[in-house]
C-alpha cells in the first residue's frame, strides 16, 4: 500500500493550517515528507474542513502552484483541487494526478481537462459541500450509498474520456459522516476495493479519531491515524492520505512484512 502525504499551503486546514503557507516552507516540508517515506504528495490551497471558507481561483493558484513547481522533480505530485483552472496550471508544472472532492462534479470543465492531459484522477464522496457537510448526516446504509455514488462518478468520468485504470475513488472519511458512519466505511474497505479500483483512504488526524479517545485533539491522534490505516490496508486499500508519514509508512511496511510471512 502507498502512502500520500498532506502538504496543505493554506491558512485555515484543519490541523496544520498556516504552517506551510510560505512556498518555501511548503517545499521543504514536502522534500522531508518523501524522505520519510512518502509514494505521492497531495498538495492543496483550499480547506476542506466543516465549514471551510471558500477560495478564489487567483489566491489557490498564488498558493500552489510554486510549491507543485518546486516538488515536481522530487515525488509524483497530486493536485488537490475542485477547480479546473487550478488544476490545469498544476498539470502544466508538473503534477500527475487531480484529487477532486467533489468527484469532478463541481467544475464542468474538470472531467474533459484530466481526460484530455491523461492525469490519474481521485473521486471522492462527500454529503454536501465543506460548508454543510457535517450538518446532521444521514444515510440508510452508508456504505452502500457510498459505494452506489463512487461507482456512478467513475461511469461519468469514462463517459467523459477518463480511462477506468487512472481512477481511484475514496469513500471520503469525515465528509459528511457521523463517527459511525467513519467506523461502517473504514471497515468495508474491501466493498470498495472489490470494484476493481483502487481505494484510496484518509483518516489523518480526523475528528472521529479524537471522540474515540476522549476527544484528543488534532495532534494527539497518531495512533488512531495508524490504526485506521492498517484498517484500510487490511480491507485492500491501495493508498493511504496522512499527514505524519515516517511513522504510518513504517506501521505499512511492517503490516505488510508480517503479511508476507504468513503461511500460505
Amino acid at each position: 500500500m502507498k502512502v500520500m502525504g498532506i502538504v496543505n499551503v493554506t491558512p485555515d486546514s484543519f490541523s496544520d493550517g498556516g504552517r506551510f503557507l510560505d512556498p518555501q516552507r511548503a517545499i521543504d516540508h514536502g522534500r522531508r515528507l518523501v524522505e520519510e517515506g512518502a509514494d505521492v504528495l497531495d498538495i492543496g490551497g483550499e480547506s476542506t474542513r466543516p465549514g471551510a471558507a471558500a477560495v478564489e481561483a487567483a489566491e489557490e493558484l498564488a498558493r500552489v502552484i510554486p510549491v507543485v513547481e518546486g516538488l515536481a522533480d522530487t515525488a509524483p505530485i497530486s493536485i488537490d483541487t475542485a477547480k479546473a483552472a487550478v488544476a490545469a496550471e498544476a498539470i502544466a508544472a508538473g503534477a500527475g494526478m487531480v484529487n477532486d472532492v467533489t468527484a469532478l462534479g463541481g467544475d464542468p470543465d474538470m472531467a474533459a481537462l484530466c481526460a484530455e492531459s491523461g492525469v490519474e484522477v481521485v473521486l471522492m464522496h462527500m454529503l454536501g459541500t465543506p460548508r454543510t457537510m457535517q450538518d446532521d448526516p444521514r444515510y440508510g446504509d452508508v456504505v452502500a450509498e457510498v459505494r452506489a455514488f463512487l461507482l456512478d462518478r467513475v461511469e461519468s468520468a469514462t463517459g467523459a474520456g477518463i480511462p477506468r485504470d487512472r481512477i481511484l475513488i475514496d469513500p471520503g472519511i469525515g465528509f459528511g459522516k457521523t463517527v459511525e458512519h467513519n467506523l461502517e466505511l473504514l471497515g468495508a474497505t474491501a466493498a470498495f476495493a472489490e470494484t476493481g479500483l483502487p481505494v484510496l483512504v484518509g483518516p489523518s488526524r480526523k475528528a472521529f479519531i479524537g471522540r474515540l479517545d476522549h476527544e484528543a485533539p488534532e495532534g494527539e491522534r497518531l495512533g488512531g491515524t495508524v490504526a485506521a490505516c492498517l484498517a484500510a490496508m487490511d480491507g485492500g486499500a491501495a493508498m493511504v492520505r496522512v499527514h505524519d508519514v515516517a511513522p504510518v509508512a513504517q506501521a505499512v511496511r511492517v503490516a505488510g512484512a508480517i503479511r508476507s510471512a504468513r503461511p500460505d
